[in-house]
């Protein structure tokens, strides 16, 4: 089969707009999490977010028109393709478009959309929804419009597995490019769920923090004093492509993509099972042709809730046994929050990034670790360190699970 690495990463977070922005602030632990700004927040129960700048304008990567009548997270993935592809300098021709596409995946789609024109349809009546309602809800139009704006013509498929959507889209585009139906592909997720419906929805389910005294610190995974996830936005896409024709083009190579796993949890549509992760990480163990002991840091799913942070660690002692112990293990979700279905889309980037530059990321907030919760998550600060083999796990509501490992590249 082809070898698949990633050759570009498009970022769009509360940290900023481009590697070059977010990928800093995670290294320096430093919070995307404030008070939220574009969303009335007067009868909610959660009062903040990890919000995209406000100084992020889509019509700086596509057409204006185009961007008025989109939903925010069709704008948020235009942005991000076109970063990755700028950062890839891989060059878009008649001669191969064809085997050049997109997998782009959502946990919600286009909530604000659908908010949006059922208001309308209650105060104004059916003929005054908008045309472009369908077109802008539906969770795969972010790979649909990447498609359209940059010409890719080759697959153009969506994963709609709540948050492990990024994780599911970057490991089934990295098989299409194993089998020879791609060259390269555009892959990851986008999502922007800060919506009060949405929030609302998270706030009964006791699911998201409620830390409005101290929103820098509410996204505390593994801590003894987490009470729930943050709920973030953004994109996290990569180029993923075949080795040699990477190679070919002199392209830089941030890491390679060795193999995948996905299980179902058959458990419960919201509290996870071990079976699940444990399955999950096996397959992708196998998959990748390696051993437990390879691994050297595992950029967690680490969500700062009370099920996700004790279950994930008890299958990560599962499948590594005594090496769990050796391994290095943070979740960058208390830096960005959890960005659902992207967040496996901008997790992948960013663990290409460790691999590439020798360094591990913190889990910040961590100042009291939960009972059973004893492994090493880098908290606080930064650790320089070449690191070889890691992965990155993405766990969603409905017991969908997937985990993809990353090597340092070499010959």
């Amino acid at each position: 089969m082809n070898r698949v690495v990633i050759t570009g990463i498009g970022m769009l977070s509360s940290l900023g707009i481009g590697v070059e922005e977010v990928w800093p602030k995670i290294k320096e632990g430093i919070s995307g999490v404030d008070f939220l700004k574009k969303v009335d927040t007067t009868d909610l129960k959660t009062k903040f977010g990890a919000e995209v700048p406000e100084n992020f304008n889509a019509e700086d990567f596509m057409d204006a028109k185009e961007a008025r009548r989109s939903d925010p997270f069709i704008r948020f993935a235009a942005a991000a393709a076109s970063l990755a592809l700028k950062d890839s300098e891989f060059k878009i021709t008649d001669e191969n478009s064809h085997l050049v596409g997109s997998y782009i995946g959502s946990g919600i789609g286009g909530i604000q959309t659908f908010v949006d024109n059922a208001l309308v349809y209650d105060r104004k009546g059916s003929s005054r929804v908008s045309p472009f309602f369908v077109p802008s809800m539906v969770p795969n139009m972010a790979a649909g419009y990447v498609s359209i704006f940059n010409d890719l013509k080759g697959p153009n498929c969506a994963a709609c597995t709540a948050c492990a959507a990024g994780a599911h889209s970057i490991g089934y585009a990295a098989m299409m490019i194993e089998r020879g139906d791609a060259v390269a592909m555009v892959a990851g997720g986008s999502e922007a769920p800060l919506v009060n419906v949405a929030i609302a929805g998270f706030n009964v389910m006791r699911a998201i923090s409620t830390r409005n005294e101290e929103p820098s610190a509410a996204s505390r995974p593994f801590d003894n004093d987490r009470d729930g996830f943050v709920m973030g936005e953004g994109s996290g896409l990569v180029l993923l492509e075949e080795l040699e024709h990477a190679k070919k083009r002199g392209a830089k190579i941030y890491a390679e993509l060795i193999g995948s796993g996905m299980s179902g949890d058959a458990h419960h549509i919201t509290s996870p099972s071990l079976e699940g992760p444990v399955i999950c990480m096996e397959s992708a163990l196998k998959n990748s042709k390696i051993n437990p002991s390879d691994v050297d840091y595992i950029n967690a799913h680490g969500t700062s809730t009370q099920q996700n942070d004790i279950n994930e660690t008890n299958a990560i002692k599962e499948v590594f046994g005594s090496h769990a112990k050796e391994l290095l293990v943070s979740s960058t979700k208390s830096i960005t929050g959890h960005l659902l279905g992207a967040a496996g889309g901008l997790e992948a980037g960013i663990t290409a990034l460790a691999l590439d530059e020798g360094v591990v990321p913190p889990t910040i907030n961590l100042d009291n670790p939960q009972e059973g919760c004893d492994l090493n998550y880098v908290p606080h600060e930064t650790i320089q360190k070449e690191i070889k083999i890691a992965v990155s796990n993405s766990f969603g509501f409905g017991g969908t699970n997937c985990t993809l490992i990353f090597k340092k590249f070499e010959e």
